[in-house]
């Protein structure tokens, strides 16, 4: 594990094989152009190029990623934990809650740190029934919702 760098050049190249892999049974070239096999085949070869030549820099370079440098501490720490914390919060409420309600509560956790309670109170409210807005109304797209349809 001593260089985290060379860990992740080879975290990314087994993705991109993998999307390469997946993308051979796509048709490649259609009857009006290129067929959707086209972007992932190019794209995990280029992903695939650019993973290996991260982890041949990764080799030359003399400073080396550690492990314990990525982790984030303290402040940071704290707030990665909170976002996570606020998506398990809204995966777990929005069934019954409905997507207000959720989004509500959850942007009102992330925002307690760095805002007043009022503060905090208004712009999640402000922001969660605009997205509601968006995606509900001019999107057309299904959100989860309670039993009063909001």
């Amino acid at each position: 594990m001593g260089n985290f760098g060379v860990w992740i050049g080879i975290f990314i190249l087994s993705i991109a094989c993998f999307i390469f892999w997946s993308s051979q049974p796509l048709q490649y070239y259609g009857e009006y152009g290129p067929g959707p096999g086209l972007f992932p085949t190019w794209l995990s070869g280029v992903l695939a190029l650019l993973s290996i030549l991260y982890i041949i820099d990764c080799l030359r370079k003399e400073n080396r990623i550690s492990f314990s440098n990525v982790i984030p501490k303290g402040k940071v720490l704290f707030r990665v934990l909170t976002v996570v914390a606020s998506i398990v919060v809204f995966i777990l409420i929005a069934p019954w809650t409905g997507y207000l309600i959720a989004g509500i509560i959850v942007t009102i956790i992330m925002l307690l740190p760095d805002f007043k309670w009022y503060s905090s109170l208004a712009i999640s409210t402000i922001v969660t029934f605009a997205l509601f807005f968006i995606f509900k109304t001019l999107l057309d797209i299904p959100l989860p919702v309670n039993a009063f349809g909001w």
